[in-house]
């Protein structure tokens, strides 16, 4: 009896994997600081509990394969407000942002084709491309400039006869990195040129920072019927428990055969899906408090990374993430040493050794992501213990 190949090829989440050895410093006695992960500490709107709380059905009945119809109308309301006009009937629900990724690529990739994705990238696109039989090529950038777009030559020469579609997060995890209106025409007219989907994966579309303003892929002319949303209330409305996300595009059909999809896994759960629509009654107050908490949390971090002799990275301008690389010879080691052989008054950090978040082997062995989720007392301690690790791993 043997598991199959491709479950064997998929990659363990590096986000997580250190997790065992910060159970056992906890354990010890330890605090152990998590900028390994997106889990935002903002208190989720109180519209969403008590949505679920007023929920009084003598049945909980399985909700319509494409989501309840206030919670699509929600997401559409909310689009609508942001400039991005999308109906009810090109928005289907799903189980977080992460199953609308895998919708993606099951709707237009065939085994073996290829989807182009500026690398590092979110180090879930590899296992959602490997189950729907698909294959991730990378597009190279570079920390030294803030993981910039490459030129459009260097996109061309990926593409091939497999190549299906360009996938980008904008805002970038792990990068910060936010793409303009110059980085959106290039893609336009690549897809346009060689017949490409765009999966844009916007989850953090409200965490933009320094004044920029952010445009989506759907706002882009002459594109609408190949571009496809992904979503979710996880980050925005620090609700990542709900579960609650959305694929949406003007393309009938992927929509319809999306919705084969979403008819295969029955629902998405019924009680989640009534608390996610209520959040279309959140103040926008909200959303600005949460975006200025943000930017001043990122100001902490980038301010204390610059101090920290042999780092590079660049400052971050959307999510809540940086990618950094750190003057120590593997990464996943010292992130794991912190975790097992340091601490600063029985305090440590744990973060994300930045390999994972590459397809090329051998990038990111020196780079770790940070997670700027933490309030900002937790984040200067947690960075005065980096600079500290780092000092004490290089002259062990």
């Amino acid at each position: 009896m043997k598991v199959s190949n491709r479950i064997e090829e998929m990659q363990f989440s590096p986000i997580r994997k250190l997790v065992p050895f910060a159970e056992t410093a906890k354990k010890q006695g330890k605090k152990v600081f998590h900028l390994n992960i997106g889990q935002p500490d903002i208190e989720t709107p109180k519209e969403f509990f008590d949505a679920v709380r007023n929920f009084d059905e003598k049945v909980l009945e399985y909700a319509f394969s494409q989501g309840l119809p206030e919670t699509i109308e929600s997401f559409s309301d909310y689009y609508k407000s942001l400039g991005m006009n999308y109906e009810k009937d090109e928005i289907l629900i799903t189980n977080g942002g992460s199953e609308a990724l895998f919708f993606a690529f099951v709707a237009v990739c065939d085994h073996g084709d290829e989807v182009l994705v500026p690398e590092p990238f979110y180090t879930n696109y590899n296992s959602f491309s490997q189950s729907a039989g698909a294959n991730v090529v990378p597009v190279p950038t570079s920390a030294s400039d803030g993981f910039k777009l490459p030129p459009i030559e260097v996109f061309e020469s990926k593409i091939t006869n497999k190549t299906k579609a360009i996938m980008l997060s904008n805002p970038g995890n792990p990068t910060g990195a936010v793409y303009g209106m110059d980085d959106m025409e290039k893609v336009k007219q690549l897809a346009l040129k060689h017949n490409l989907f765009i999966i844009s994966d916007e989850v953090y579309k409200e965490m933009v920072y320094d004044g920029l303003k952010f445009t989506s892929f759907s706002q882009i002319e002459g594109i609408e019927d190949r571009v496809i949303i992904t979503d979710s209330i996880s980050k925005r409305y620090s609700a990542c428990g709900a579960r609650i996300g959305c694929i949406a595009s003007k393309n009938k059909e992927v929509m319809a055969n999306v919705m084969k999809l979403c008819q295969g896994r029955l629902c998405v759960a019924t009680i989640e899906q009534v608390g996610a629509a209520a959040l279309a009654n959140v103040s926008p107050k909200y959303m600005e408090d949460v975006v200025a908490e943000y930017q001043k949390r990122r100001d902490v971090v980038y301010e204390a990374l610059k101090q920290i002799e042999g780092v590079v990275c660049e400052k971050p301008t959307g999510a809540f993430y940086i990618m950094a690389k750190l003057p120590v010879d593997n990464a996943e080691n010292f992130a794991k040493w912190m975790l097992t052989d340091f601490d600063i008054d029985n305090e440590t950090v744990m973060v994300a050794p930045g390999e994972g978040f590459y397809a090329t082997a051998g990038c990111g062995i020196d780079e770790i992501r940070i997670s700027y989720v933490l309030k900002e007392e937790y984040l200067k301690k947690a960075m005065t213990i980096l600079a500290g690790a780092i000092k004490a791993y290089n002259n062990r």
